[in-house]
């Protein structure tokens, strides 16, 4: 059984590796999306400007009224709150970064939502 300190550091390898291929443009930002236990936390980030352009949170102004939490029924409601965000914004096409968990559950339901709602991958 591998110990808690090394999970994080194969993760947080699994994010380096990722960040090595995976970068946003004013065109085409990156879409990172992170999960804690209760909350989920998504933005479109320009990495040559270093600017993050749109930014939504399960705890956010946006999403006030809703009772959000970190699963998956939240992570589509997050993600098409997201599109219509990133639409207002101006951003079409985004770059998508899991920060390094796998596609998958949580992830592929906040995915789907997004194109769902409009913006390309």
């Amino acid at each position: 059984m591998k110990t808690v300190k090394q999970k994080i550091m194969l993760r947080q390898k699994r994010v380096w590796r990722i960040r090595k291929k995976v970068s946003g443009t004013a065109e085409r930002p990156r879409l990172c999306v992170s999960f804690t236990n209760k909350h989920i936390y998504a933005q479109a980030i320009d990495d040559e400007a270093g600017k993050s352009l749109v930014t939504i949170s399960s705890l956010g102004k946006d999403l006030k009224g809703e009772k959000l939490s970190a699963n998956r029924e939240s992570a589509v409601r997050i993600g098409k709150a997201f599109a219509e965000k990133a639409k207002a914004a101006g951003v079409s096409q985004v770059v998508f970064d899991r920060h390094g968990r796998p596609y998958h559950g949580r992830v592929k339901e906040f995915a789907e939502a997004v194109r769902e709602g409009g913006i390309q991958f």
